[in-house]
């Protein structure tokens, strides 16, 4: 089976992985299309502590070809979007409708891979840049048939996040003011939930001005370069003061402190970008006392099987735009030009197709 390996220095396209049979409970899927995140390139980067050999990606959707004992959907041929969230199902979490809060999955590694006599861990409980993967029955919601494979893959992880984060964490409502900082894959789909969710005011901050038409696109009211003077000031003029919540996609020190001085009085910063284990987020104490607050946002608080039907509703009804986020498809064998057009900022998501 073909895969791309990353031994922790350098990504190889191979053709001698091996994956294991399904387990009670799992199932096969034949991965059709994958997104890339920047979560796979912080781990390229060293960012994202991770061991290796690694099979990364968790940004998919495919077709499920085998059934584990136990399972009753998805059935064989189904078609599905894949989700990270390999939840146990037993814990005060789960019960309680809080997957991404589940402790006796979280942080935990497997290995269902091998290439001769070495194991080969999975990334983020998928490996998305395989052709076949083993996943949790309940990693993969289905979806109808007519939806693009290349479009689906993008809910795994941009849409659950970014749009997550809007309807789940933060509780956006009609007239709220949002500032969005970073106008990349999670970026967009805060914007355009936030167009759903009804907010008046949605400002995006960038460092990029190329970047412009396509959060206007998305439902932008406002556009800052955030290399042109300060962003933060220019935020609460445009806002009438500040706003009452803005997403730092980007992480880091210097970004969410910035996004911290945008905030109105009872504003929540909601934090989205993967900073480095190393971070330390500083802010004024007196910046709380008028009840600012921060929110950490894991996976957009989502629980897929309910969010992942109601975000193709929205996306069928022409209020989600999936097709336009997609700036590029890449053949398999030209994923070295994905990891570098992606590096470089040129893409809003770029989609590996696998081979059929």
């Amino acid at each position: 089976m073909r895969a791309i390996v990353f031994d922790g220095t350098e990504n190889t396209l191979v053709d001698d992985v091996e994956l294991r049979d399904p387990g009670h409970g799992e199932v096969i899927v034949r991965v059709v299309a994958s997104g890339l995140c920047q979560s796979d390139l912080s781990v390229m980067r060293g960012k994202i502590p991770f061991p290796s050999p690694v099979i990364l990606g968790h940004e998919g959707a495919g077709v499920v070809e085998a059934v584990g004992p136990g399972v009753t959907a998805p059935q064989v041929g189904d078609h599905v979007v894949l989700a990270t969230l390999a939840t146990c199902g037993r814990c005060p979490s789960c019960a309680a409708g809080h997957p991404t809060m589940c402790r006796e999955s979280f942080g935990k590694t497997a290995t269902p891979f091998r290439r001769g006599d070495t194991a080969v861990h999975n990334f983020a409980t998928l490996s998305t840049f395989s052709e076949r993967i083993v996943v949790q029955a309940q990693q993969a919601i289905s979806i109808p048939k007519d939806v693009p494979l290349e479009t689906a893959c993008l809910i795994g992880c941009a849409v659950l996040t970014g749009a997550g984060a809007v309807f789940n964490r933060a509780r956006v409502r009609p007239g709220d003011s949002v500032a969005v900082i970073g106008a990349g894959g999670i970026g967009l789909n805060v914007v355009q939930a936030a167009r759903v969710a009804g907010a008046a005011r949605i400002i995006v901050v960038d460092t990029n001005p190329g970047k412009a038409a396509q959060a206007e696109r998305f439902g932008a009211t406002a556009f800052v370069d955030a290399t042109d003077g300060d962003a933060a000031a220019r935020v609460r003029e445009l806002s009438g003061g500040g706003v009452g919540h803005a997403f730092d996609c980007v992480g880091g020190e210097a970004v969410t402190s910035q996004a911290m001085e945008m905030l109105d009085w009872g504003g929540q910063l909601i934090m989205l970008g993967v900073a480095g284990p190393e971070t330390r987020l500083s802010v004024p104490a007196s910046a709380l006392y008028m009840d600012r607050s921060v929110l950490g946002c894991r996976y957009g608080s989502s629980r897929p099987g309910a969010d992942v039907p109601m975000y193709l509703e929205l996306y069928r009804r022409g209020l989600l735009l999936l097709d336009e986020l997609v700036t590029r498809t890449y053949e398999l064998d030209d994923f070295e030009m994905l990891f570098d057009d992606a590096r470089a900022g040129v893409l809003d998501r770029g989609v590996l197709r696998m081979p059929a």
